[in-house]
Formats: structure tokens, sequence, C-alpha cells
């Protein structure tokens, strides 16, 4: 499916892609305000770059099992501001920079022991975000900068044991978080990575951590014990 291909068509609600295309072009279906819901069949290797972003009435992404989609690009769901609830397939591997960036009505999210990269501010103002799922078995080893940021419904969230890194800015603005648990094998949080936590109550840093950036704990006010 080409670029641009139903760009700004206001007019489109609902979207079953052929069978026999094998990726979602950039952009494709970008400001498309009112669709609702789209299947994504499984012949689809790849979602790429602002394929839906700015849909603001899409609630529901089908994916047909079994899935094919190893890739979500950057961008690709941003501002998709009525998007409840996705279920990311278990052949997914990367999801880009800014994928699900300003979906404020997704309310949870799991991620699977495939997935080995998650972009920068990927779900950054997420602001009804409420449960993070990592498989025990999870192999992101870093979660980057502004990945969570903003997700201020967020309540606690266990951070799996293959991360080493914290990026800068990564739980920024959690105002509702209390409680996370950061793994051992951990080396490095980086600038203002829980910054504006102001429910956070207290936080246990391993003795792996190296490095503690600037401002990681400034305006968390409620923490009482480190």
């Amino acid at each position: 499916m080409h670029v641009f291909c139903f760009k700004n068509n206001y007019r489109l609600r609902r979207i079953a892609i052929p069978s026999s295309i094998i990726s979602i072009g950039d952009d494709s279906f970008s400001a498309c305000a009112s669709l609702v819901q789209v299947t994504i069949p499984h012949s689809i290797k790849t979602i790429k770059k602002k394929a839906f972003q700015g849909c603001i009435s899409l609630e529901q992404v089908l994916f047909e099992n079994p899935s094919s989609v190893t890739s979500i690009e950057s961008f690709a769901f941003d501002e998709c501001s009525s998007l409840k609830q996705i279920e990311i397939p278990s052949s997914v591997t990367s999801i880009g920079d800014f994928c699900f960036n300003l979906c404020s009505s997704l309310k949870q999210i799991s991620i699977s022991t495939s997935i080995t990269n998650i972009g920068e501010s990927a779900f950054n103002g997420c602001s009804s975000l409420k449960q993070i799922s990592f498989d025990t078995s999870a192999k992101v080893s870093s979660i980057k900068p502004d990945t969570f940021c903003k997700c201020s419904s967020l309540k606690k969230i266990s951070i799996p044991s293959s991360v080493k890194f914290l990026g800068h800015h990564t739980f920024n603005d959690c105002s509702s978080l209390t409680e996370i648990e950061i793994p051992s094998y951990v080396t490095s949080i980086d600038n203002y990575c829980f910054a504006g936590c102001s429910s956070l109550i207290q936080i246990l840093i391993p003795s792996s951590v190296t490095s503690i950036g600037e401002g990681v704990f400034v305006y968390c006010g409620s923490l009482k014990e480190i």
C-alpha cells in the first residue's frame, strides 16, 4: 500500500485491508478523522511511519491471528486520541518512536517477550494508561527517553530484569505513580527520569546503579524513603 493512499479522507469509517497487501505505507490513513475501526490482515508485515497518525476517532485496531506484523514504525498511531485498547501481536519485535504518542484514551498495554525495541516517547502523554504489563521473559534492554512520560494515571510498573538503562524523562510527570520496581541489572538512571512523580512514596535503587543523572527525583514531594 503506497504512501498517502487515503490521507485526509474524512468520510472513511471502517477498513478491512485485503490480504494481498503486505505493508501499510507512510501516511496511508493519516488524518482520517472519522475512521473508527481497522482490521490488519495476516499478510501485513510492517505498519509504516504515520500510517494512522491523527485518526482521532479510531477506537479499535484488530489484528488477524496469527499476525505477521514485526514492526510498528514511528508515529504510526500518534494522536489517536480515542484508541482505548490495542493488543500488540506477539510477532512484533519493534515499536517505533512516538508510536502511541498522545493516545490519551489508551488504558492498558502488554509488552510481549518478542519485543526488543521500544522507541523514544512511544507512550508519551497516554494520560489514561493505568496498566503496563511486561512479559516475565521480556528482552527489552533499555527504556528510552520519554517512553512513559506524562502517563498520569499509571500507578505501578514492574520493569523487567532485562533492562539496564532508564532514559531521561522516562517516567516524568507520572503523577499517580506510587511504586516502581527497578531491577538489579540497571546501571544508569538518566536525567529527570522520575521528575514530577508527585505520588511516589518510596523507591529502592539497586547496588548495580553506577550513575544517577540530574534532577532524577525533582518535584517528588511524597518521596519518603530511598
